[in-house]
């Protein structure tokens, strides 16, 4: 009971600091990187459609499409394609309002973890390669697969699953893995308020100077909940030797 406390009150604290954001950071842009031309750019679905994590990342994979126009997109999320108001297709018609050609669009639909959408994700494209071959080669030979591996990928997702996104494809055979956290912008306005000025009841404590307390404690401790379990995830993902 004393430990719990403990922690929770650490938790607390921490969270009048800078140290959470600082370690989502640190999570989030240690496997960031941007060292050569995609020839897919994968991106890996979050939530529903619409919802924050996957807007924001069809954001990115979108401006990233636009600048590597020679990429194709794969879009990782298990959902119907059939249907037309799927997230996966949400995922599509966002990427295409944003500017990105139906026609370079890709979809593995079935992956229901970062692990299973890297290795169908190689299947994928192992498949394409040995239709452009144009080859008769044998689907259970593994040199296409093989070759694949050659293939240069951008991964987009959330800043904190990116690490371990970028690591489990790379653990699933590919050799030149790039990726892009999909970070959010802060509103530019300064947010603070004389509450006087807007009325209410006099013996209320005016905050509207204390950004601290109205948003950064929340959003820290926002940080500590995706670093926690990001690391719980890390943490299988070692042990399953996913990654």
């Amino acid at each position: 009971m004393i430990s719990m406390g403990g922690m929770f009150a650490l938790i607390i604290i921490l969270a009048f600091t800078s140290g959470p954001f600082w370690m989502w950071y640190g999570l989030s842009v240690s496997k960031a990187s941007l060292n050569r031309p995609p020839d897919y750019i994968v991106v890996l679905g979050g939530g529903g459609m619409p919802s924050e994590s996957g807007l924001m990342r069809c954001w990115y994979a979108a401006k990233t499409a636009n600048y590597f126009n020679r990429a194709k997109v794969i879009v990782a999320l298990p959902g119907n394609t059939r249907d037309s108001l799927s997230s996966i297709n949400g995922m599509k018609k966002e990427l295409v309002i944003r500017g990105v050609a139906p026609e370079r669009i890709i979809f593995e639909d079935s992956g229901t973890n970062t692990r299973a959408e890297a290795l169908n994700v190689l299947n994928i494209i192992s498949n394409i390669d040995q239709r452009i071959s144009n080859v008769e080669v044998d689907h259970n030979s593994k040199f296409n697969v093989q070759y694949s591996k050659f293939k240069s990928l951008l991964i987009v997702t959330s800043p904190e699953h990116l690490r371990r996104a970028v690591l489990t494809f790379r653990k699933a055979g590919f050799l030149k893995v790039d990726g892009v956290p999909a970070f959010e912008e802060a509103i530019e306005s300064d947010l603070s308020f004389k509450g006087r000025k807007l009325g209410g009841r006099l013996w209320v404590p005016d905050i509207g100077n204390n950004i601290t307390l109205r948003y950064q404690f929340w959003t820290q401790l926002h940080y500590e909940e995706l670093i926690i379990r990001e690391f719980f995830a890390l943490g299988y993902y070692w042990i399953q030797g996913w990654i």
